[in-house]
């Protein structure tokens, strides 16, 4: 893992120049279209040329046969893909990954890197939960319970499922494991596993919750990809479209939102680079924690208020199918509540503020009791304009 800046500098820009095999650098969104409501809802043909690139190894270590690089290049490469609305579930593999590789599931570890296997992670036990062991019960190597918003689920072969008592990696077609798959507002898939009494091996895994501190940065980092693009769109709109004469991007209200929408953007930019390097500079699981879902927060927050905010500058076009920018405010609404919902995200931040007791926001066991009425907003107010 890098920590020299001009070393990972480089590393950035070598990964999102390669990134344009999958994102086209003229926007064309023809391949995104063609995936949707389609399942798996992504491209095999495109997976294939990810698994080439070495993106999957791009956080396992060197002697596992991946890159060995840090979160602040990975963020780096998340924000591309978000920016080219990528449907390939690459940021759900990273987690199974890391996970994997922290519990020693090498000859699994080695087959997803090779392309031989999907791997996805099932550790939410419902969309607004951040606890990783909950959910699950497993009694004389036999897993019963639920994991719901498992994304890439209707394409993946294998599942590292969180539990009370370390992981369990279980094949799609094991015996007692049944699939409800559903389909997302954007026009991809997710699923909900239920598992009755599956067999399992487990083993420990004492990193989940930095696996998942990752795992947030690098979706925020997604999301940050989304709202710029949708963003870039609009500016370009506003250019062209014209009323009275003029066009629209003159009018003084929409030149206000836009520069609204560039501050929350640089803001929700700094708090996901400076949680990035958090991790990467291996600074303490409490402060990490904090910044990841300052982070998170941030970028969720982003992503729903440009989706609001480009409807609105676009009109009623912004809303349809047809239009590009109707697919990243999808994209956004469909993302935005992954990790959990602003508000139970900023609950877990102020309850490990106030109550440091563990290395990460999965250890404050108060963390439920936080009165909802004091959580404080998740973005900034505009303070002032720029010309």
């Amino acid at each position: 893992m890098t920590t020299e800046p001009e070393e990972w500098v480089e590393n950035v820009r070598m990964l999102t120049e390669s990134a344009g095999a999958i994102v086209p650098v003229d926007g064309d969104l023809s391949r995104v279209r063609s995936q949707r409501w389609v399942e798996p809802g992504f491209s095999r043909k495109v997976w294939a040329s990810v698994v080439d690139m070495g993106w999957l190894g791009i956080q396992v270590k060197e002697e596992s046969g991946g890159l060995g690089l840090g979160v602040r290049e990975t963020v780096a490469l998340a924000q591309v893909l978000g920016q080219g609305l990528v449907p390939e579930p690459v940021l759900p593999a990273w987690l199974a990954m890391q996970l994997a590789e922290n519990a020693g599931f090498d000859a699994e570890l080695e087959a997803t890197l090779s392309g031989e296997l999907l791997m996805v992670p099932a550790w939410q036990a419902s969309p607004a939960g951040l606890d990783p062991h909950t959910g699950i019960t497993v009694s004389n190597g036999r897993l019963s319970g639920s994991r719901t918003a498992v994304c890439g689920a209707t394409g993946a072969d294998l599942f590292v499922v969180t539990t009370t008592a370390g992981l369990a990696l279980l094949p799609r077609d094991a015996k007692g494991l049944s699939m409800t798959t559903l389909a997302m507002h954007d026009g991809t898939f997710q699923a909900q596993l239920d598992f009755d009494e599956v067999v399992c091996e487990l083993r420990p895994c004492h990193d989940i919750a930095s696996a998942l501190d990752t795992a947030m940065v690098l979706h925020g980092g997604y999301l940050l990809g989304v709202s710029e693009r949708a963003f870039e769109i609009t500016l370009d709109y506003l250019r062209i479209r014209r009323q009275f004469d003029v066009a629209i991007g003159s009018f003084q209200a929409l030149q206000h939102r836009a520069t609204d929408i560039k501050v929350q953007l640089e803001l929700a930019r700094a708090a996901i680079n400076a949680a990035a390097a958090k991790i990467d500079l291996g600074q303490d699981g409490t402060h990490c924690s904090l910044a990841v879902l300052r982070a998170r927060t941030r970028a969720a927050a982003l992503a729903r208020q440009v989706a609001r905010e480009v409807v609105q500058m676009h009109g009623a076009i912004g809303c349809t199918d047809e239009a590009d920018i109707g697919l990243f405010v999808r994209k956004a609404m469909s993302e935005a509540g992954q990790f959990a919902p602003e508000h139970a995200l900023r609950k877990q931040f102020l309850t490990l503020r106030e109550n440091p007791i563990g290395n990460s926001l999965l250890d404050s066991s108060a963390r439920d009791h936080v009165p909802t009425d004091s959580l404080e907003p998740a973005h900034s107010t505009l303070i002032g304009a720029c010309s």
